[in-house]
């Protein structure tokens, strides 16, 4: 196998691939990317046996074949070369790589041994502006639980219904919800797919492509510019989660976001686990006191204006759980929607972004 290739695109490419790769199995071969140059591309493919990535990229193909070389090897050999054009001859022995005055003589794996990227069917398909996908993704995934012991909340729902697409979060102690309109015929789409996954998958370099997700029967197919993921589905049921959300308030606050956000930072820096910040909304001026008090460390407070509908009451919270769902908020405004002390709260950004996350109360002792 020969082929030259763009080292600045092999190395992106790579950057990608490599997060497939297996970093710890009994199978070495899991440990390494393919490469599988063919006509004027060149394949890279990688799998852990859960996930697998494929990437395909122009080259000038010298000579057809494939080789195995391992994942961390390889991307820290293309990452120190120059920005040259970089050649690779392989065979059974040896895959050597080359770069202006630099030289390297690599060990292969078996290409043999490989496995096979997967062969799915997709079921149903939706097909979205990237980054309309990365920006819906990157609200929810910080919500998904870490508890391997309940994997459906380590996922993100994900549900296209009545022209609407959603993405879902929970870990039990908050939940983010996300919408955007939806005009493709691809209604009944509904998957929990891991949050992990969508995170690596929102990370990608942004371009004016569209990302499609398909359904097949226990996988995720995920394609975007020119590359393929392929990811186990989380199977279970997820939470009946709108039962949460109350249709109702008896006490709603709108808060410029950035002042919100400074005031609860500035707050959080006396509290810990065992000191939340508390809100205290008062209807007759129209300002919420937020404020930590610590035994141990002291005490912060700093009032902000508000506006205030329905009854005062006051409310404490995890401060990183609040500042999560606040830098979520794209719009100038943020809306907080309380049932009464010891019921979730619900902060909401301004109508065109649809963003809404609950968040759980702490009781103050």
């Amino acid at each position: 196998m020969k082929f030259s290739i763009n080292r600045t695109e092999l190395q992106t490419a790579l950057g990608v691939v490599a997060k497939g790769a297996a970093s710890r199995s009994t199978l070495p071969i899991l440990s390494g990317i393919l490469l599988k140059a063919s006509h004027d591309t060149l394949t890279l493919e990688a799998t852990d046996l859960n996930l697998s990535i494929r990437c395909a990229l122009p080259a000038f193909i010298e000579e057809e074949g494939q080789t195995v070389i391992p994942s961390k090897l390889i991307t820290d050999v293309v990452k120190s070369l120059p920005d040259a054009a970089v050649h690779v001859d392989a065979n059974d022995e040896s895959a050597k790589i080359l770069c202006e005055t630099s030289a390297f003589s690599l060990k292969p794996l078996n290409a043999e041994d490989f496995p096979g990227f997967p062969d799915v069917d997709p079921e149903s398909s939706i097909s979205i502006p990237f980054a309309t996908f990365s920006r819906m993704v990157k609200r929810v995934a910080r919500v998904v639980s870490r508890d391997e012991s309940r994997p459906i909340l380590t996922g993100v729902l994900v549900e296209a219904e009545d022209g609407v697409l959603r993405m879902v979060a929970t870990d039990s102690y908050r939940l983010a919800v996300t919408d955007t309109d939806f005009t493709a015929d691809s209604e009944g789409f509904k998957a929990v797919i891991a949050g992990t996954f969508l995170s690596d998958l929102a990370a990608l370099a942004p371009n004016e492509d569209n990302i499609t997700l398909s359904l097949a029967e226990n996988q995720i197919v995920a394609t975007y510019s020119g590359t393929t993921f392929v990811n186990r589905k989380i199977e279970g049921t997820y939470p009946r989660y709108q039962q949460l959300i109350p249709d109702q308030y008896k006490t709603r606050a709108k808060f410029d976001t950035k002042q919100l956000t400074e005031a609860v930072k500035r707050t959080s820096l006396l509290s810990n686990r065992t000191a939340p910040v508390k809100f205290d909304l008062n209807s007759a001026s129209n300002t919420t006191q937020v404020s930590t008090v610590s035994q141990d460390i002291g005490e912060a407070r700093e009032t902000i204006a508000s506006e205030i509908e329905g009854e005062d009451t006051d409310i404490s919270f995890n401060f990183s759980y609040v500042l999560d769902g606040l830098s979520s908020v794209e719009t100038d405004a943020v809306y907080l929607e309380l049932q009464g002390p010891m019921r979730q709260g619900i902060f909401k950004s301004e109508e065109e972004e649809r963003y809404l996350y609950l968040v759980m109360p702490m009781r103050v002792s």
